[in-house]
């Protein structure tokens, strides 16, 4: 009758590596020159082995980022590096794997402690070595996958504003991509380190409706953002004023959307606090110019004066590109106290109606002072006592 011997208790498996080490070491010192030699020459090809296989590794992904890796933005410009972190993983554990095979070559008995905790526990080690690896690779190529398909679908978008579109649901579809992948790693780790995974994952929604209930926000805020990607509200691009604040969305990952604004401030906001969006580059923009003008002066002559200046503007080379339509003059918009207010306005492509209006105002104040249309400020008067 066969019977399973008890596991080897930690002091006992501790005890016996330590009697192999001291024997390894006795039986390498104890080798004559020919089979030490022998033994030094496989080390010595074994290396060869290990280093060609980092060098084809490298090779690789090196001709896989030539291939299809974006280019980074920048001068001069440098492709994405693929499988950065997949490469140092994998260094380490052939650096493992390539001392356990030279430790066999020199007559390291690893049969022997195949009982011991020891021996499970390197190997429970190597397979969640494994598991990281393939995590990252799958992480890492995953991204690039995504990124690249949506690059290529923007590519042949028939219109800016849906390339623009594809461009900001693709970074959140690779987060999405990442947890799902992170999660599944996480499992398999915890599996391998003797948790069951049954009851983990039947409980797994009662916690996530506990969680949800916690969470909410952040459901809310992935939940938004989806949302207005979708419905082509908000791109990656796009001029919006959020609350208090304008710029230029930068990002907009699973629960945030990044501003950038005119001083280089990075605003971050949540989607959930994103209630009101202002985008202020979709489809068209409008330069709005509010004028005043003394009450003394000619009203009819300066909105004249308004309608050349527009036109000259659109037929300048150098703004042409920018105005879509003739300058619209809406005429007098209010009479205020000390001064008459004009109003007009240029229709742009989306995100030129600044850079236009700049432009518009230089030239209308010039126009104005040549044509002796006054434009008032406040100024203090001076009046002397009447002499008696």
């Amino acid at each position: 009758m066969i019977t399973n011997a008890p596991p080897a208790s930690a002091d006992q498996s501790l005890s016996t590596l330590t009697q192999r080490i001291q024997e390894f070491v006795s039986d390498v010192l104890s080798l004559d020159p020919e089979q030490a030699l022998l033994r030094a020459g496989l080390t010595f090809l074994v290396l060869i082995g290990a280093a060609i296989l980092i060098w084809g590794l490298h090779l690789m992904l090196k001709a896989l980022t030539e291939r299809i890796a974006p280019k980074q933005n920048g001068a001069p410009r440098r492709r994405v590096t693929i499988g950065r972190w997949t490469m140092r993983v994998a260094r380490v554990v052939i650096f493992i794997a390539t001392l356990l095979i030279i430790l066999r070559v020199w007559g390291f008995d690893f049969a022997s402690l195949r009982d011991s905790p020891i021996y499970s526990a390197f190997l429970v080690l190597g397979r969640i070595a494994l598991i990281l690896i393939l995590s990252l690779a799958a992480i890492e190529l995953g991204q690039l996958a995504i990124r690249r398909s949506f690059d290529r679908v923007a590519l042949h978008a028939r219109e800016p504003r849906r390339a623009a579109q594809i461009r900001t649901l693709g970074p959140v579809l690779s987060g999405l991509a990442t947890s799902i992948v992170v999660i599944i790693a996480a499992m398999m780790t915890l599996s391998e380190v003797g948790v069951e995974i049954g009851p983990l994952l039947a409980g797994a929604g009662i916690v996530g409706l506990a969680v949800g209930f916690g969470a909410q926000t952040i459901v809310k805020d992935f939940l938004t953002g989806i949302f207005l990607i979708v419905e082509d509200s908000v791109s990656v691009g796009d001029i919006i004023g959020v609350g208090d604040v304008g710029g230029v969305v930068e990002e907009m990952s699973l629960r945030t959307i990044k501003l950038r604004d005119f001083d280089g401030t990075l605003h971050i906001f949540p989607y959930s606090e994103a209630q009101v969006i202002h985008n202020r580059s979709k489809g068209f923009a409008f330069a709005v110019v509010d004028l005043s003008v003394d009450y003394t002066s000619n009203i009819p002559k300066a909105l004249e004066v308004m309608k050349v200046v527009g036109d000259e503007l659109r037929r300048d080379d150098e703004y042409s590109s920018m105005v879509l339509e003739d300058i619209e003059i809406v005429g007098v918009d209010q009479l205020a106290d000390s001064a008459i207010m004009l109003k007009a306005r240029i229709k742009t492509f989306p995100g030129k109606q600044f850079s236009v209006r700049r432009e518009y105002l230089k030239r209308v104040k010039i126009a104005f002072d040549a044509a002796g249309i006054e434009i008032p400020f406040p100024h203090m008067k001076l009046i002397p006592p009447s002499s008696t």
